[in-house]
């Protein structure tokens, strides 16, 4: 994917109005490539459905495995897919989220076949798995925020009028 086409696409960090930190896409693909699961979205018949997938980073796409299936299917028809991955370091504070929009198809040409079977994808459910699925985006996008502690979202703590002890007036 050429992602200079993209108008959402920026080679700098950016904060939002709302403190949030716009990753760059360079950025966006260097979080995928450090994860192996995520949620793959796919509608067939104008009904949603969410998918974990184990994938992996080829060039600028992701790859993943599947048998039959609406997963397979979603592929075949080319509809529109969105992936998402997420992530939070507890000691920075800060969660990210990355999504890659875009189309998904089949592998079905045979040396396209045999160089996806090179990628070091295995999938974790012991099932038939010989088909895969290449994801094609058209969008790439992220954001990292810090994430607030509760006690800075929940109300100062106050004790109802009548669970105060009772005081005698003087």
């Amino acid at each position: 994917m050429d992602t200079s086409v993209d108008p959402a696409a920026h080679d700098e960090p950016r904060y939002t109005r709302t403190g949030m930190l716009e990753l760059t896409v360079a950025e966006c693909w260097r979080l995928f490539r450090t994860q192996e699961v995520g949620r793959l979205a796919v509608s067939i018949a104008n009904f949603p459905d969410i998918f974990p997938i184990n994938y992996v980073v080829d060039g600028e796409t992701l790859v993943f495995r599947t048998g039959a299936g609406t997963k397979l299917a979603a592929a075949v028809l080319g509809r529109g897919i969105a992936f998402e991955i997420d992530g939070y370091d507890p000691v920075a504070g800060e969660a990210w989220s990355v999504v890659l929009k875009g189309e998904a198809r089949e592998i079905e040409h045979m040396i396209e076949y045999f160089d996806a079977e090179e990628l070091p994808l295995f999938p974790w459910h012991a099932s038939n798995k010989p088909d895969f699925v290449r994801l094609e985006p058209t969008e790439v996008t992220g954001r990292r925020f810090h994430v607030v502690e509760r006690a800075e979202l929940e109300p100062p703590h106050h004790e109802p009028e009548h669970t105060k002890p009772y005081m005698a007036p003087d």
